[in-house]
């Protein structure tokens, strides 16, 4: 039976009445997790009578960076009185935190009822649960009067659900090897994936300095208006601050990021390059918008740090790319040792990620994900790949996050960090336990 026929009979279907019990629904009522492409969702979008959700609408998509650049931009756009709207996946701790409006997580009766809604539209057209997500997204937009729909790409770019909105802006932050399977196995043909959420006309900024050809080509391809950093805009640290420079000669002087980390600034710049490129503020106030966003992003488990002796810091990184981010972040602070919780699924490259922190990791425990999820890796494995690509590291191995940061906790000295990261499973058991 084909994947399009595989959604459970409307007669067969009971109605869930709960946020846990849709979400619980929409992962069984499609036979696939994962099923690219538009489709599907383009049909039962346009049973919705497709509305327009918002005045203007920027889309994030890049293997690393998205929700950082998604939080810059709502930072901005709200210090200059716009009315935003954010869509970003996955969530930490709870699904409400995928779509916000106006700074707001979406409560329990709105996303139910927009989920009641796109059952009755799609007749027996199957969604997958990112795909409900997604519809709900743009029926919660379209009904609140924004100004600005801020869209992460889930997976990829040209058939991922975010994707059947033409956006005015977009930016592609990175590009680098994750989601092979789906995407592809080099960097070009994973740009060229990412590359699909442009259009013919309209601004796409290319975030790094180094970008695949593969990327460029397709942009090119698209008739997108290509920016690129390190030639169209730049960044210039200075002391205080930061500078950002446009080849039209517009200069914008800045406060450092509140959010951590070098690559930080990067993201940062792709945002004010997506804000300049579209022309939508005055560009006397600019500056001052973007040294707002500054202050003000919303973006958890980015190099967060909770507090603490030894000090604990969650990283949703998960991929070499982000490794070797969080790497350089660690270079620039040296002197403390640091011990990593770390956690992964199943296609991720565990050898990738461990290689590119290497020696800064004093002791790894690592985290069994087998409970949270059927894709995550039993501790064993991931000492066995630590072993092959560090022989000499020390590790330990427990059955989850939890017995691996209380671990951490005990054998760290005062003055030591502890880095958890290497899903978005354990930063959220991690800010689940702080909390609690």
């Amino acid at each position: 039976m084909p994947v399009w026929c595989a959604g459970l009979n409307r007669e067969s279907r009971v109605k869930p009445s709960t946020l846990a019990e849709w979400l619980d629904y929409q992962q069984r009522v499609h036979a696939l997790g994962v099923d690219l492409g538009l489709e599907r969702v383009h049909a039962v979008w346009e049973s919705m009578n497709a509305p327009r959700i918002a005045r203007h609408v920027i889309t994030v998509g890049g293997t690393n960076g998205k929700g950082s650049t998604v939080a810059f931009l709502e930072a901005m756009l709200t210090a200059a009185g716009q009315k935003v709207g954010c869509y970003t996946s996955p969530h930490l701790i709870r699904y409400n935190e995928r779509i916000r409006i106006g700074g707001v997580d979406a409560d329990d009766a709105e996303l139910i009822e927009s989920f009641e809604r796109i059952e009755f539209a799609r007749g027996e057209i199957p969604l997958t649960y990112f795909e409900f997500g997604t519809l709900a997204a743009f029926d919660l937009f379209a009904r609140a009067d924004l100004d600005v729909a801020v869209l992460e790409v889930g997976l990829g770019g040209r058939l991922d659900a975010v994707n059947l909105i033409d956006a005015e802006a977009v930016i592609v932050t990175t590009v680098d090897l994750d989601h092979v399977e789906w995407l592809g196995p080099d960097r070009d043909s994973i740009g060229r994936e990412k590359a699909g959420i442009a259009r013919r006309g309209r601004p796409a900024i290319v975030g790094e300095l180094l970008p695949p050809a593969g990327l460029l080509q397709a942009l090119s391809s698209h008739g997108a208006a290509v920016e690129q950093a390190g030639l169209d805009f730049h960044v210039e640290r200075t002391s205080p601050g930061w500078r950002w420079q446009h080849r039209d000669g517009t200069a914008l002087n800045l406060p450092d990021p509140e959010l951590a980390a070098p690559v930080q600034y990067a993201n940062a710049s792709a945002a004010i390059a997506a804000l300049h490129a579209l022309d939508l503020l005055d560009p006397t106030e600019l500056e001052r918008v973007a040294a707002a966003g500054m202050h003000l992003p919303r973006a958890p488990a980015r190099l967060q740090f909770l507090g603490g002796d030894p000090a604990l810091i969650v990283d949703v990184g998960h991929n070499p790319q982000a490794a070797r981010a969080l790497a350089e972040w660690l270079d620039a602070q040296p002197g403390r040792r640091v011990h990593a919780v770390y956690g992964a699924l199943s296609d991720k490259d565990v050898g990738g990620v461990m290689t590119a922190l290497g020696t800064r990791i004093a002791h790894w425990h690592l985290a069994s994900l087998e409970q949270d999820t059927p894709r995550g890796l039993p501790a064993s494995v991931l000492a066995g790949v630590l072993h092959q690509v560090l022989p000499r590291a020390a590790c330990d191995t427990h059955p989850n996050v939890q017995h691996a940061l209380a671990a951490a906790r005990a054998s760290a000295r005062h003055g030591d960090r502890i880095l958890a990261f290497g899903s978005f499973f354990v930063a959220a058991a991690v800010l689940e336990e702080s909390a609690g």
